[in-house]
Parts: structure tokens; sequence; C-alpha cells
């Protein structure tokens, strides 16, 4: 009769998980941050991030800088390299702590200075400040051992993180946007959409809300749809975006027309930045 095989149990992997939406504040690992984006213009030489731990648990993440390309889509894939036109903002940057440990309902302060200054020629640098949670995994011989005689055990650790954009700007903004390709669907669901594409020119990054409104024939404006927090980074040129709007309104999305704003949001003093318009049929 042979011998069973025994199989090492508790074999933990890594999973993680990035939290790309500029407009997210909270990770799913409990932390939450604010402002969710740090933005160095004018005189401003350093800025607090606040952190706190809404978790029942102490929590621990390591403070780094990664690096994004923003794809047409608006979805991030992570670079090393920065493409034409595109300038890394951490170099430039101080961050203190680098590590945070935050009791239950605990919070603290993470400072973000400007550095090196003198080397800034005008333009706009970008790097994404990631806070990475450090999961507090048991060595295999202080867990529990159970029977693993015909059994493989597999135990997933997740390990969590949010990254918000940190952007050093220097000189004056020549940015523009401009809206186009507007295109009404309705989705498999019998979602009302819309499609637009964002079109940015210029040597800035732009930043802002978008608000939908349905006019009808007799002149009556509905708002259908809001999205805060949408971003066209450099050096992009175009952002395609789809919307869900909202089918609750009574409005009928068959006569009269659509008018998409995108406005900087009320803490930029809320300025128009463009504006387009969808007739129905």
């Amino acid at each position: 009769m042979s011998t069973p095989y025994k199989f090492l149990t508790g074999i933990s992997f890594g999973i993680l998980f990035l939290i790309y939406s500029p407009s997210a504040l909270k990770a799913q690992g409990n932390l939450l941050i604010n402002p969710k984006r740090i933005v160095f213009e004018g005189g401003k030489r350093i800025m607090d991030l606040n952190l706190a731990n809404t978790g029942k648990d102490s929590a621990r993440y390591n403070v780094s800088f990664l690096q994004y390309r923003m794809k047409e889509d608006g979805s991030f894939e992570e670079i090393k390299v920065p493409d034409a036109g595109q300038n890394f903002s951490d170099k430039y940057l101080r961050i203190f702590p680098r590590t945070v440990v935050l009791g239950p309902n605990e919070a603290q302060v993470v400072k973000v200075q400007l550095t090196r200054t003198n080397l800034l020629v005008p333009g706009e640098y970008r790097s994404h400040l990631y806070f990475r949670a450090v999961p507090n995994v048991k060595p295999l011989g202080e867990e529990p051992q159970k029977d693993t005689s015909k059994t493989i055990s597999v135990k997933l650790v997740p390990i969590f993180g949010i990254s918000i954009p940190v952007i050093i700007r220097v000189g004056e903004s020549d940015v523009k946007v401009a809206l186009t390709d507007l295109a009404f669907q309705t989705s498999d669901e019998k979602i009302p959409q819309l499609k637009m594409q964002f079109n940015r020119v210029g040597n800035m990054s732009v930043y802002g809300d978008l608000t939908v409104n349905h006019i009808s024939p007799e002149g009556k404006s509905t708002q259908v749809g809001i999205v805060k927090g949408i971003s066209v980074y450099t050096p992009n040129l175009k952002r395609r975006f789809l919307m869900n709007l909202d089918k609750t309104t009574g409005v009928n999305f068959r006569e009269g027309k659509i008018e998409v704003v995108y406005n900087t949001q009320p803490d930029a003093n809320s300025e128009l930045m463009a504006r387009a318009e969808l007739l129905l049929n």
C-alpha cells in the first residue's frame, strides 16, 4: 500500500488591488484619504494628506510613488519611462513619513513637499502617490495546522492599495478642451447612455465635473447625469467616455436635446471648460 503524499499548507498568494479612479477616496482596505489629488502651483511648497483608518483592526501602509499612462478609454497602465510630452513629478517631491501605522479609527497626516524647484521648467509634472497595505500574516509555524495528508490548502492574502495623482504645474496654462462625437444609445439592460470624446490641447491636464441635462422641446431642463472628477492627463490629446443616464426622471430621450457641460470643480470657482449639445430624434 502506497504512502499518501503530504503537502505544505497555508501557501499565501498576494493579490494587488489598485484604486485608479481619482474620484475614489476610500481603499478597500478601510483607508480614507483626503484630498483625493494634490496640485502644486503658484507658491505652494508643502501640502498635507489626511489619512484615516475606518476599520476595526490596526493597519500598516507603505507610501511610495508609481508612474502611470492614461489610455484613451480613461484606464491606467503602469510605466517606467515617461511618454513623449509626459513628465514625472516624483523626483521633485519628498514625502514623510514613508510608513504609516493606524489603529482603529485613528488618523495621521502625511506631508508632501516640493523640492528642487530650480530644476523645474515650464510645464506639468505628474506621478501617483501609492499607499500599499502591508498584510498582517502570521508565520506558518504560528498557525494551527490541520491534517493535510490528502488535501492541498491555499490561503489567499489580499493586499489593498490606493493611489492619488500628485501634480506640479509651472508657468501659465494654455490648455483648452472640447467635447465632440456625442452619441445617444440604449444598453442591453435598457439603460440610456451617452458617448462622447474629450479633446485636450495645451500644456496642462484638465480635471472637472461633467453634467448632462435633457432639454425638452418646450425648453424644460432636467438633469439626467453627473460625473465628478473626470480628467484628461498630459500628454493625452483625447479621452473616450461612456456614461449612464438617469432613466427615472421621466424625460423622453426620443425628443428634445441633450446638453453636456464640463466645469472645473466648485473649489476651483467652477469655471466652464467645455459645452456641447446633441439633438435627439
